[in-house]
This record gives C-alpha cells, structure tokens and sequence, in this order.
C-alpha cells in the first residue's frame, strides 16, 4: 500500500471489536475478526454530511473508529481491516467496484466502493465490512455461481468476462449489489475516489443520513428519514 509505515494497534482494535480469540492468519480467524468488526464499528457519513475532511491514513482511521468510537464508510472501514489483517500476517490485495445497487440495469457508475481480497491456504476469499445496510458479516470464497451463508443473508458471486458481481438473497430474490474485476489498487486510487463520494454534491454520502448497525442476527438502517429492523434477511435502504 501506497502510504507511511505506521503500524496498526492490534490490542487497542481488539478491544473496540470485543474479540479475544485465535490471532493466527486462518480463516477461522479471518471469519471471527470480520463478524466482530461488522458488529462493533458501525457504518455511517457523519463526517462528510458535516461537510468535514474523510482522512484516510492509519493515525486518523485508528482514533476515528477505535479511539473515538465512531464508525465510517467503505474506504475507512476497509481500509482500517486492511492494516489489522496485514499485521497480522494475511496476504491482502486491495479492490474497487463500481455500486450497482437499485440502480438500472447497464448502468456504469464509477469505482467507489471499496473491498478486499484475502488469500488462505491457496484460496481467495472477499472480505468487505463497509456496504451499508448489506454489509456481509462473513468472508466469501471467491468463486462463482456458488451461494454462501453468512450470520445474515446469503450470498453470491456471477462471473462475467473479467468481472465479478456480488449479489445478496433478499426473501426470494437476488440482488446486485457492486461489480468489480481483480486489478489491485493503491491508496492513491481510493484517495480519489474517496474525495470525491466525500465532497461532490451530487453524491449521496453529503446529502442525507445513511448509518447502520447489525447484531448477531439483525440490522438496523437508517438512510434519511427511512430506517429498517429486519430479523435474518435484511431489507435496507444503503
């Protein structure tokens, strides 16, 4: 990654997430750490609602999401698990998507979302803690046409040419939520990407509310005046 060399302070974000498990880099571990982030830090745009600067370097990340107990969107949320994981001796490689959600069919939006790979033992997993009210609280194996269980909803990846998109099972129905390919950023990239969902007046994060929390087996949304509790399959407006 494209930044200083500051190191992560393990024991102070175990601490914010609650977890005193197995640190080894398994997937054990990557499963427990990812539930345990999802549950504690939540997702929310405060600051750029606020019209304030989204820092993304470690020293600003750590005393936002762990000192102060805040939570944040995708760049910091990822970003943030990034560093834990790489500290913790996890092969990483850093994604982008482009947010299909709600949107029309065929429509290119830009690459604002941020994600993760994790290889383990040979295979590639999907770790993402910042989408939302559809946050996955558990890994993906990278693998298509497959679906996963998650302590939520399911979910799935299809494959098309050089892309992947992730869908969640809402009830019945499948639903895209970003596609993305495997070239790997940097933070330059998400710097931009970043500075623009955190500024430009069109975009949603500098609009209106958008904050979500999950328990062990529910959310709760809230995205403007429109909140959503839903038990297992969660329904929310990201």
């Amino acid at each position: 990654m494209d930044s200083s060399s500051a190191t992560v302070n393990l024991d102070a974000y175990l601490q914010r997430i609650t977890y005193e498990g197995n640190i080894a880099p398994t997937l054990e571990t990557l499963q427990a750490i990812h539930l345990h982030h999802a549950i504690a830090i939540p997702f929310e745009n405060l600051t750029p609602l606020l019209k304030q600067p989204v820092l993304l370097d470690l020293n600003s990340l750590e005393k936002k999401l762990i000192y102060d107990r805040r939570g944040g969107y995708c760049f910091e949320q990822n970003l943030l698990l990034r560093s834990v994981l790489v500290a913790l001796g996890f092969r990483v490689k850093n994604l982008a998507a482009r947010v299909v959600w709600n949107l029309p069919e065929g429509t290119i939006s830009p690459r604002t979302h941020m994600l993760l790979q994790v290889e383990i033992d040979n295979a590639a997993y999907l770790a993402d803690v910042g989408f939302g009210g559809l946050t996955q609280t558990a890994p993906l194996l990278l693998t298509p046409d497959l679906e996963q269980q998650t302590p939520h909803e399911p979910f799935r990846l299809i494959a098309t040419d050089q892309t992947h998109t992730l869908q969640a099972k809402l009830g019945h129905k499948w639903k895209s939520l970003y596609r993305f390919d495997l070239q790997e950023q940097h933070l330059p990239d998400y710097e931009v990407s970043n500075w623009f969902v955190s500024t430009h007046p069109s975009s949603r994060f500098v609009t209106g509310l958008m904050a979500a929390c999950w328990s062990c087996c529910s959310a709760i949304a809230r995205s403007g005046w429109l909140a959503s509790n839903c038990i297992n399959s969660r329904i929310a407006d990201r």
